[in-house]
């Protein structure tokens, strides 16, 4: 992309991957080349560190608007209804995963956006996927909808490169990290709550059972996929929208005895909730051959390192008086 000329807007800016995002972009491309979008307000720092657009990803008409506008050439787009949200309201997590995702590719196509990154999930496997080590190519038998919408999504953005040539890539990330964005109603979403429960009550009740496995990935090393893929040589792509990407796999009962290796008066107990069954269709480990393959995908972090660096943040600004949890 030649940052002088081309412009990136971001869907679902204020989301866990998309308030990050946006910074890392706007370091790399300038403040003004990345568009913040959103159909919510965002925080104040997205907003004052450069341009945001308020837009409902379900309306062609503002996409087409701020791809006009804007003279947009990339597109990341986030916006999505999660799982455990998704489970609530499926009407509304089909609205904005497949009808939202059609819109933003048909005005791609129409307007000639040359590159689209929208993320798939760990979510598109089901019970009848090998749990262990799970292959970039297998059965897809998603059990939520959320699932539902993101294997519909996949198939979706493959047809646009094969009918349209429009470049669009996708990586099925597992459960992400941060130590930035509060929990937005993912299944995986426990591994982020367990640290604010560590750090401000020294303990944690668990909506998954302790021997619960599942991939994850520490949000630096989600950044840094995205942006890699995006960079990639398109000529060595054999995939496209369903890459495989993953850092570690761990337990509920392996992350907190990994955080009790730093708060020693750490306790956890484990109140397995609807979101269970969602974790149960899911894989306990990922195969992530085919990034690596074809784009050199390498992780930074693994348990250790992500646990030791989301505690050291999440204390420092606790004691700087800014860390903010609702729970």
């Amino acid at each position: 992309m030649t940052v002088e000329t081309e412009t990136i807007l971001v869907t679902g800016a204020s989301g866990q991957i998309g308030s990050e995002l946006v910074p890392a972009l706007r370091k790399i491309f300038g403040p003004d080349k990345v568009i913040a979008s959103d159909v919510a307000e965002p925080a104040l720092s997205l907003k004052n560190s450069g341009p945001f657009e308020r837009l409902d990803v379900t309306s062609r008409e503002d996409l087409a608007r701020a791809i006009k506008n804007h003279r947009v050439k990339a597109i990341y787009h986030l916006a999505a209804i999660l799982s455990a949200t998704g489970e609530k309201f499926p009407q509304k997590a089909w609205e904005v995963n497949i009808n939202g995702l059609y819109n933003v590719l048909e005005a791609s196509r129409e307007l000639g956006v040359k590159q689209v990154f929208c993320p798939s999930s760990i979510a598109v496997f089901g019970p009848a996927t090998p749990r262990i080590n799970t292959p970039q190519d297998t059965i897809l038998s998603p059990t939520t909808i959320y699932g539902v919408t993101k294997v519909a999504g996949e198939h979706l953005c493959d047809y646009y490169v094969k009918k349209y040539s429009l470049d669009v890539r996708g990586c099925r990330f597992p459960g992400i990290i941060s130590n930035e964005t509060l929990p937005g109603g993912g299944t995986t979403d426990y591994a982020v709550a367990i640290f604010y429960e560590a750090i401000i009550h020294r303990k944690y009740t668990c909506f998954l059972k302790p021997e619960t496995r599942l991939p994850m990935m520490y949000m630096p090393d989600c950044l840094k996929s995205i942006i890699q893929l995006m960079a990639a040589d398109f000529s060595r792509l054999k995939h496209h929208s369903n890459f495989n990407v993953t850092a570690m796999s761990f337990s509920a009962a392996e992350l907190a005895s990994e955080i009790k290796k730093h708060l020693p008066d750490f306790s956890i107990d484990y109140r397995p909730d609807f979101r269970q069954a969602i974790a149960d269709s899911w894989p306990e480990s990922i195969d992530d051959s085919a990034a690596r393959e074809e784009w050199d995908w390498q992780p930074d972090y693994d348990l250790a390192r992500m646990t030791a660096d989301m505690l050291r943040v999440l204390e420092e600004k606790r004691q700087q008086g800014k860390l903010v949890y609702p729970g």
